[in-house]
């Protein structure tokens, strides 16, 4: 109750000095202000100025207040901009009694913008004697108290431009997102990808095994999914004769939340003709090495307490494999629905009614994903988890898929994808099924999509990457 009244007071004193802006014919939400540095350049630049030594070159800023401390006829302050802050100075005799009035209506958290000369103080501090400055926005609510910063995850995330102003860090995260978004692209437009956009609402949710979201089209009178996957509409795409294509773009999943899981997230996905699941290996270690190269300049990474080694090339080890190694089961065995389920509950796993899609995926997750810390590609997944995905020749109950594990999460899926439109159906209709015994997260039927299937598509790699935990990797 106490902090409530102490910030409404303040709120209430900002306002007082918001009235008495407009009382002196100020405007405190200001129009264009024109820069000719950012404060990290300054500092760049003037890194070797001695204490005392001064720049009679005029330097022009804006950016938001962070403190002000008044010494009488003279006030040290700080303006922070994207990347850094930098020491301001006004002085009485500098920029004019009546504007030298105007500093006791400044609040903490309002945008300047300034002009002056840079200096360094007697103490070593990078400084700007200030000769004009412009409020260009006023702040009504104090920012979050300094020294205690914005530690409430909740507030964190519902009012993330508070996150941005308080915690610089997160200005960098946003800009290393950014960076990573970018040489993707980069990587992928050199080695001769095109970039595509597809529908984010269609009549079917295809191309995963996922629960959608659902959206009504009032002009069309229709109920839409918005998409949980760009894999089908990029397969039509290599049917039509494009013959490498990628999209980055917001995918929908109405499904649970926790770390590794958001209902909105972002994927790439990419798909190439006359390539299989080994082509995208070969990409996926190439895309990682470039980014650790170019974006954060170390193949060596701290993830929580382990130190992981991005270099290339990566373990493989089979589904199977894994499976046996990492927790002495035998899918085989799996594969028998009671037995699936009593293993489940040894494991501690509470899936009563489940499907033994469902209960494989699990138990995997459960049983092997933890000991996958350094990046291992999982190959040839069950055919009941792959419903997307073409066959192994030597082994039918196994397809050409393998998914990319690094700190024990998955990071990439990739398919050597499925081009017979006869055996597709088949997929589908087994979906169908499994739908119909109560398994909402199974794909459609699709029969626009088996048609294309049928004008022909030729051998074709595809893989999806989740940008968002790629992104969590690199920053954590």
């Amino acid at each position: 109750m106490f902090e409530q009244e102490t910030l409404n007071e303040q709120i209430l004193q900002r306002k007082k000095h918001l009235e008495e802006l407009y009382h002196l014919n100020l405007n405190p939400y200001g129009e264009r202000f024109f820069i000719n540095s950012s404060i990290l350049k300054l500092l760049e630049k003037y890194q070797n100025l001695s204490p005392g030594e001064n720049k009679t070159e005029e330097i022009s800023i804006a950016g938001r207040l962070m403190a002000l401390r008044e010494h009488g006829k003279a006030t040290f302050g700080n303006i922070a901009d994207l990347n850094s802050n930098i020491q301001i100075y006004f002085r009485e005799n500098i920029i004019g009694k009546e504007n030298y009035k105007i500093l006791k209506y400044l609040d903490l958290g309002d945008i300047l913008g300034l002009s002056g000369e840079i200096f360094r103080t007697h103490k070593g501090e990078l400084t700007i004697a200030v000769k004009k400055f412009k409020i260009l926005s006023k702040a009504l609510h104090p920012l979050p108290e300094k020294w205690h910063g914005l530690k409430d995850p909740e507030l964190r995330y519902r009012q993330r431009y508070l996150d941005l102003i308080i915690n610089p860090k997160i200005k960098e995260l946003f800009s290393l997102r950014s960076k990573i978004i970018s040489e993707v692209r980069n990587f992928l437009d050199i080695q001769g990808f095109i970039e595509v956009e597809t529908p984010v609402m269609s009549l079917l949710a295809g191309g995963a095994s996922a629960r959608p979201f659902t959206t009504f089209h009032n002009a069309l009178k229709l109920n839409l999914y918005l998409r949980i996957a760009t894999e089908l509409y990029l397969k039509r795409c290599i049917v039509g004769g494009l013959e490498k294509v990628y999209e980055i773009g917001r995918t929908f999943r109405n499904e649970g939340i926790s770390t590794k899981h958001n209902p909105e997230f972002t994927m790439l996905e990419l798909y190439e003709a006359y390539s299989d699941y080994h082509g995208m290996m070969e990409i996926t270690e190439n895309l990682i090495n470039h980014l650790a190269k170019n974006v954060i300049k170390n193949y060596e990474i701290q993830f929580k307490k382990d130190i992981i080694n991005l270099k290339p090339p990566y373990s493989k080890i089979t589904y199977t494999e894994a499976l046996k190694k990492f927790s002495d089961l035998d899918l085989d065995k799996l594969r028998n629905y009671e037995f699936a389920v009593n293993t489940a509950k040894k494991l501690g796993i509470s899936m009563e009614g489940a499907s033994l899609t469902h209960l494989l995926d699990k138990i995997f997750e459960i049983a092997v994903e933890p000991h996958l810390i350094q990046p291992t590609f999982i190959l040839d997944y069950p055919i009941e988890l792959s419903p997307l995905a073409k066959k192994k020749e030597d082994d039918p109950n196994l397809t050409y898929r393998f998914e990319l594990f690094i700190a024990n999460f998955e990071i990439a899926n990739a398919f050597s994808e499925l081009n017979d439109p006869q055996d597709q159906r088949k997929r589908f209709e087994e979906q169908l099924e499994l739908k119909a015994s109560g398994d909402e997260e199974t794909h459609p039927m699709d029969e626009d999509y088996l048609q294309a299937l049928e004008y022909g598509m030729p051998p074709t790699g595809g893989i999806g990457i989740g940008i968002d935990r790629l992104i969590m990797l690199f920053t954590t």
